[in-house]
């Protein structure tokens, strides 16, 4: 088996001469793997992406930090390496990180998951660069076109790493239509797909995910142990899963003895896929589907005096853009008091937000606010964020958050 040829890029990357602001060569020496364009007061003309910026201090002329240039992003520089320590941006440079990278993973891959992320962003040294392993097929998902001159190195050794007898690359909206690359998104570019959707194990739970068409790279590995948790609370009881996609928690639930389980999302096909995934595995409870909105759907359960021994409401991002985070807390406000309502008596709410923007403290902030105001006796039973496979690198990349809880009546 060899690698297609589609990795190798055309492009040999330059070394770039740069210079900061005290701003940013502050934010570099700190760690922080971003550096905007109003930071850069000195940088070579013929800049392209993915050639090689070597910052250099303000004053002592001294190397701070080497990192990837992007043209097509005012995050103008993705630090691969900040140290006064000397470093060769190179395949071993790659691989080192790459290895570092699984060793973390260790402890998860322990248990009976064979599905996790192998890299993850900046918080693991690949700024705008994702990859996921679903048993045994890797998915690269590819952000920025500055990674395009050292795919040819950087592919091979986490298809090596992984042990993936399949490579699939996925791309972002901007690099589908960049014309710097020959790359299809979707393409197989080591081995061969019999079937687009692979499926995996997550703690023992069987699941599915569709790595050519799916979202991201197929799946959502980061809520993984809120799931194993939802799933351990829900023996015997009735639940809603509210923004399910896939049926993560709803599979969970299933698993573990759930009596009923409702799995409510806006896309019928991925509640169709839900089903499916739920009999992956053996349940004696009831799966049911909603399809709609899901703050429509709620209301209607509410008014037709419908609730849940268990509770989750999982929504995608809110705030993409900072201007939309004011309307984004007002909404996890709103989904707070409709979740309150449906959460039968003894019964766990469980409340996520995967918007970056709005702060873990503030999330937490909203729920406590709208639940003391319901007047109903309840207890934070548990506060947690990302899973072991998304270490968290900087402040930036803590975007999941999740509290359950408990009423008292």
């Amino acid at each position: 088996m060899s690698f297609s040829s589609k990795i190798k890029s055309k492009y040999t990357p330059k070394r770039l001469a740069v210079k900061l602001n005290s701003k940013g060569e502050q934010f570099v020496v700190q760690g922080h793997p971003w550096v905007f364009s109003n930071n850069i007061t000195k940088i070579n003309d013929d800049a392209k992406s993915g050639d090689l910026a070597i910052i250099f201090s303000k004053n002592k002329n001294r190397v701070v930090g080497l990192g990837l240039y992007d043209a097509n992003s005012p995050i103008r520089i993705k630090m691969l390496h900040s140290s006064y320590e000397k470093a060769e941006i190179n395949a071993v440079f790659f691989q080192n990180k790459i290895k570092e990278a699984y060793s973390k993973r260790q402890p998860l891959l322990k248990t009976n998951t064979n599905s996790y992320r192998l890299l993850f962003g900046e918080n693991d040294g690949f700024p705008g660069l994702i990859a996921d392993v679903y048993a045994n097929v890797l998915v690269v998902k590819i952000y920025s076109e500055i990674w395009l001159p050292y795919l040819e190195s950087i592919i091979p050794s986490l298809q090596q790493t992984a042990q993936a007898e399949t490579v699939v690359v996925r791309l972002s909206r901007s690099l589908e239509q960049s014309k710097a690359h020959k790359l299809e998104n979707g393409e197989v570019v080591y081995g061969i797909l019999e079937n687009e959707v692979v499926e995996f194990v997550e703690h023992g739970v069987n699941f599915s995910a569709n790595v050519i068409k799916g979202h991201k790279t197929g799946y959502f590995l980061d809520h993984r142990a809120n799931r194993k948790q939802v799933g351990e609370w829900s023996k015997g009881k009735t639940v809603l899963d509210v923004f399910s996609y896939a049926g993560g928690f709803s599979v969970h639930a299933l698993a573990n003895g759930a009596k009923q389980v409702t799995s409510l999302d806006i896309s019928k096909q991925a509640l169709e896929i839900a089903i499916e995934n739920g009999k992956l595995n053996s349940y004696s409870g009831t799966h049911k589907t909603i399809a709609g909105d899901a703050f429509a759907e709620l209301k209607q359960l509410i008014k037709n005096n419908v609730t849940f021994d268990v509770v989750v409401i999982d929504p995608p991002s809110f705030a993409k853009q900072a201007s939309e985070i004011d309307l984004a807390k007002k909404k996890y406000a709103q989904l707070a008091e409709l979740g309150e309502q449906l959460t039968a008596k003894n019964g766990l709410l469980v409340l996520a937000s995967c918007s970056s923007r709005v702060l873990a403290d503030q999330f937490f902030e909203i729920n406590h606010r709208t639940l003391s105001a319901t007047k109903r006796s309840y207890k934070v039973v548990l506060k947690t964020g990302h899973d072991t496979d998304h270490p968290i690198g900087f402040p930036e990349g803590a975007y999941l958050k999740c509290g359950y809880y408990r009423f008292k009546g």
